[in-house]
Formats: C-alpha cells, structure tokens, sequence
C-alpha cells in the first residue's frame, strides 16, 4: 500500500515562503490634482510629494469673501477721490469768467517797466536828448549799439549815427538804466515784426520816429517809475 507523505512533502518543498514586509505591501492613494499644491485635504498625495516644511498654502477664498487686498481697496479710493476733485476743478472754473482775451483786438495791461522796442525821446521843444556820451555803447553787453558823434556850434555834441541791430539785442535795458539824459528808452511796442533782417537794423530816424510816435506812454511810464529811481 502506497503512503502519500513523500508527495505532500513534495509539495510542501515546491512552495517557496512569503513573508510580509512594509516594501511588499501596497499603498492606494487617491488620484492627486494637476497643481503642484492642492489645497484639498490630500495635502500629501501630490505628483511633487508633500509640500516644503514652512510652506504656507493660500487660504481658500469663500464666495462671500472680498478678493481684494487691502492695497487694492486704498488704490480705488484714492482714484476715485481724485477723479471727483478733477471734476470739481472743471465746474468750478465752467462758471467763473475766462481769462483769455480775444488779443489783438483787446490787449491786457502792461507794467510801465515793459521793454519793448527801442525809441529816442525829444525835449518838449522838439531838440534831440541825446548828448552823445556813448554809456549806452558801453554798456551794451550783447555790443548792439553804434554811436557817432560830432560837436555842435554851442561845443555840445550831438549824434550823427546812432544804430541798434535788434537781432542782437537781449532787451535787458541797461542802455535805459544808463543814459543820463532819458534819451535813450525801450517804448511798450511788442508788436514789430519783420518779413527781412534788415528791417530790424535800426538808424536814428527810425528811433526818433518811434520815440516821437510813442511820447505819450514813455513820459506816462517814466512818471510812474521816477518815486523808484
């Protein structure tokens, strides 16, 4: 009779052993988001694996809750603050008066210390002031002024050429401040504007007509500054 241990022996020697270990055993993970952070409850089961010790994940923003910094809220503010002082700024002055003149047919004030365009003054008896003492020469920084001179009957001098070239001149009224005499002055006239150069080569003809056209508001405006001189 046939025993049947050799054959479970056999058996038994055929099956290797397992043994259960913590490498062996499998671990199931929910599928984890796309980010990189989820800020769902599996923190851990992320495709970079849990997030850096210290690392501080945004907190979820409710429906009710604002999106907006405290920064953003202050920017608005000021924004709209300044929008509404522009506007106060607009309707304000929409009713004041404008301060535009329809200039040249209306003209503003002008200080009786203007310098304008270049003129020779006359005595009340028609004689020339100028006494040909050249300081206004002299004194040109800008070397616009020529003088020639020559004596008279009497042994006063008088002026045979006196030119400005007001290309040259920098209006800055030292031949004015100069002249002992009030002869030489700069008139309130800002208008004379030239097509050629050589229409603002200025001889003495030219200055004493000038002079002569603007006598009124010279001897007005050298009132007006005589307590100050």
């Amino acid at each position: 009779m046939a025993t049947t241990k050799p054959i479970t022996m056999l058996v038994a020697r055929s099956r290797p052993a397992y043994t259960l270990t913590a490498s062996t055993i499998r671990t199931f993970t929910p599928i984890a988001p796309r980010a990189t952070f989820s800020t769902s409850q599996f923190r851990s089961a992320t495709p970079a694996g849990p997030p850096p010790p210290g690392f501080r994940l945004p907190k979820p923003v409710r429906w009710n809750e604002s999106k907006e910094s405290t920064m953003d809220k202050a920017g608005k503010y000021f924004l709209m603050s300044e929008m509404f002082r522009g506007m106060y700024v607009v309707l304000e002055q929409y009713f004041r008066p404008p301060y535009t003149i329809y200039y040249p047919f209306e003209k503003g004030p002008i200080s009786p210390r203007f310098r304008g365009e270049h003129a020779l003054r006359r005595y009340p008896s028609g004689e020339e002031r100028c006494i040909a003492c050249k300081l206004c020469e002299a004194i040109c920084p800008a070397q616009a002024i020529t003088i020639e001179a020559e004596e008279r009957e009497d042994g006063s001098r008088r002026t045979t050429r006196y030119d400005i070239d007001m290309t040259k001149c920098i209006y800055c009224g030292f031949c004015q401040e100069s002249c002992p005499v009030d002869a030489i002055v700069e008139s309130p006239n800002a208008e004379y504007a030239t097509e050629t150069r050589e229409e603002l080569l200025y001889n003495k003809e030219k200055l004493l007509a000038n002079g002569d056209k603007w006598e009124p508001e010279l001897a007005a405006a050298a009132r007006a500054d005589a307590p100050y001189r």
